[in-house]
């Protein structure tokens, strides 16, 4: 459990050393609206960037091309029944700029959680005892906790704590999900996790708001399906 709690630490670290910036550097406790915007368009574009590249790099991995629409499909009308987004942006509502909040906190949640490092480090971390996949999560997710910190406050800080329970999860089942987490499967999750990140950059430059949190059932859809290919072989 090392990494996971390294990585846990360099977030919270991360979310604090940028809410420090955020309240020093400012007026009145925030910085300037201009910067603000400047630091949301740049996280926005990278942001982009990010959920871009995964897919790019994971597009010609999968085993079943299709599958990541059917996924999305299929997740989104599940997640929008349960409306997930309605229901988180409830829970922050009564916190001081909670609409911001939100969003910024869902993004920092899927950039954290979804990718290949954050999945496949606490499995690794249990099988082999090697922690350097979560120690470069770590180091990733340090600076951009500050960039998410130094953006929406301290708030961000809960991300860590997601963080932990999702890796302390799979590091707990890892010995029973391992043999299921073949190549084409995580590249599938990869794809999903990149189209996430590419609706939470549109959201965060106000371009178009996907409701990327009613997406995230999307992610459920490829194990099954796996689960059942196998079974019928």
């Amino acid at each position: 459990m090392i990494g996971t709690i390294v990585n846990f630490s360099t977030i919270l670290t991360g979310s604090i050393i940028g809410t420090c910036i955020r309240k020093f550097a400012g007026k009145e406790g925030g910085i300037d609206e201009k910067y603000q915007n400047a630091l949301f368009n740049g996280l926005g574009l990278a942001t982009l960037g990010l959920g871009a590249n995964a897919i790019v790099n994971n597009m010609g991995k999968v085993g079943y091309p299709v599958l990541f629409i059917a996924s999305i499909a299929i997740g989104t009308v599940i997640g929008t029944y349960l409306d997930i987004a309605g229901a988180f942006n409830k829970l922050l509502a009564k916190c001081k700029g909670g609409s911001k909040l939100a969003e910024g906190l869902s993004t920092a949640i899927l950039l954290f959680c979804i990718g290949t490092l954050s999945i496949l480090g606490p499995i690794e971390s249990r099988l082999n005892d090697n922690n350097t996949y979560l120690f470069t999560n770590a180091t990733l997710d340090f600076v951009s906790s500050i960039i998410f910190g130094s953006t929406y406050g301290i708030g961000i800080a809960a991300a860590a704590f997601v963080l932990f329970c999702w890796q302390g999860t799979i590091y707990a089942f890892a010995g029973v999900i391992a043999p299921f987490l073949n190549p084409n499967l995580m590249a599938e999750i990869s794809v999903l996790g990149g189209i996430f990140l590419l609706s939470s950059g549109l959201g965060i430059l106000q371009l178009k708001d996907c409701k990327t949190l009613n997406m995230l059932p999307s992610l459920i859809v490829p194990p099954i399906f796996y689960g059942i290919m196998a079974m019928l072989k």
